[in-house]
């Protein structure tokens, strides 16, 4: 995955990775990790992926990813032309930073993350067209924005990119 010499992501584990103090500033991202991560994975509806601070054990950021399929007209005509529908799709269902990493120009490191390790498990098999995120804030749209996500044609919070995109920006295509 993506280099970061303070943190690397791995699988969430709530029997060794500490959520308690986790504070991204929106309560809906903060009780995610807490609350629904782990029934989600049970599911196998999406995994949610952690930094944890070297040395304590708390998670400083995650993101969740999961399967998902957008409906042709959904998607900008360069994503959707002359594919399936609906266009094969994985979603960032969740990105957060704790407080403390914010400002700190993190959340395109944790996205580039994200993206990796998508990329990478399209390389293993499990083919997507497209990522999808669900963009709420100004600052979260102008994130994604600087990583070619573009709006959605039918929903203004979600934005979406080509994986070919997104792998030939990561030199992998």
């Amino acid at each position: 995955m993506i280099a970061n010499p303070d943190y690397a992501s791995s699988l969430l584990d709530p029997e060794i990775h500490d959520l308690t103090l986790f504070d991204s500033g929106e309560p809906e991202l903060d009780t995610w990790p807490r609350e629904h991560a782990t029934a989600a994975a049970r599911a196998r509806v999406a995994h949610t992926f952690v930094w944890v601070d070297i040395v304590s054990t708390a998670v400083v950021a995650y993101y969740s990813l999961c399967a998902h399929a957008v409906p042709r007209e959904g998607a900008p005509n360069r994503i959707g032309r002359g594919v399936p529908d609906p266009v094969p799709a994985a979603l960032i269902a969740k990105l957060a930073l704790d407080r403390s990493l914010q400002g700190m120009r993190l959340g395109g490191v944790l996205l580039a993350d994200a993206l990796e390790r998508i990329i990478a498990t399209g390389e293993a098999g499990l083919a997507v067209r497209a990522i999808v995120v669900d963009a709420s804030t100004d600052r979260g749209r102008s994130l994604y924005a600087r990583f070619g996500f573009v709006p959605s044609p039918r929903r203004a919070d979600r934005m979406i990119v080509r994986a070919g995109t997104i792998a030939k920006g990561l030199r992998r295509d």
